[in-house]
């Protein structure tokens, strides 16, 4: 009767170490959340390629202009990016609507965009970029904005075809009296040999492979008023 006994109490606890296993599985991870990438947005005002006379006029020499562009998708903040193109100086700020006020020079050339963020990815996305020029006192005419580079975009690695690369820009002007380019080009960072002016938005210059060729335009308008470019550079390969 004792050995009976013993018996089922050894089986009673087998089954008591080897059925409570349930209650100690782990908890399954719970999904990482995914956040979407910000949207790019759409510029408002100022207008791409105009002149800006809308603002609060602080002195002769700055205006205070409210910057304005659409909602973007999946977006918690905007990050203005605004550069001064007589100077070249870039400023930048931070807000979460869709409109901000920024004191600017009068009377000078900008270039703005606007890069959408979105907290939780590190992923933006960035605007086209307009330019404009900031009314000035007393100003009738504005000088074109510098010539903006089509091709060879620069740092490109050009193949050699025929000795010759066709150099292509873009030119703008608000008053639209553009009345000649004219080009530099060489083999020195800072070209000063000028191969001519035109009329026109392209021009083909002689080339070596194995070079490093840097080019500019001189943009200038009926009036007289006149604009120079960054200077791009190229790789000419055999």
């Amino acid at each position: 009767m004792k050995l009976a006994y013993k018996i089922a109490l050894i089986s009673s606890l087998f089954i008591v170490s080897c059925g409570g296993g349930s209650d100690d599985s782990p908890t399954p991870p719970t999904p990482k959340q995914v956040v979407p990438d910000p949207k790019a947005t759409t510029l408002i005002f100022p207008g791409d390629n105009t002149e800006c006379n809308e603002g609060v006029v602080i002195d002769a020499l700055k205006s205070r202009v409210t910057f304005q562009w659409n909602v973007s998708e999946d977006t918690d903040s905007y990050e203005v990016n605004i550069r001064n193109i007589s100077t070249n100086v870039s400023t930048t700020s931070t807000v979460s609507s869709e409109e901000t006020a920024i004191t600017i020079d009068r009377g000078t050339p900008y270039e703005w965009f606007i890069i959408s963020k979105a907290t939780g990815t590190s992923v933006t996305a960035s605007s086209a970029k307009f330019k404009f020029y900031n009314q000035g006192p007393g100003i009738e005419n504005y000088a074109p904005f510098p010539a903006e580079v089509v091709s060879p975009t620069k740092g490109a690695d050009v193949t050699n075809s025929g000795g010759t690369v066709t150099l292509e820009w873009k030119g703008t002007d608000i008053d639209n009296d553009i009345a000649a380019y004219e080009v530099f080009f060489g083999i020195t960072e800072s070209p000063t040999d000028s191969l001519g002016t035109t009329s026109e938005t392209n021009f083909d210059v002689a080339v070596t492979a194995g070079t490093i060729y840097y080019w500019s335009i001189v943009i200038s308008d009926v009036e007289g008023n006149t604009s120079q470019s960054e200077v791009f550079e190229f790789k000419v390969s055999s």
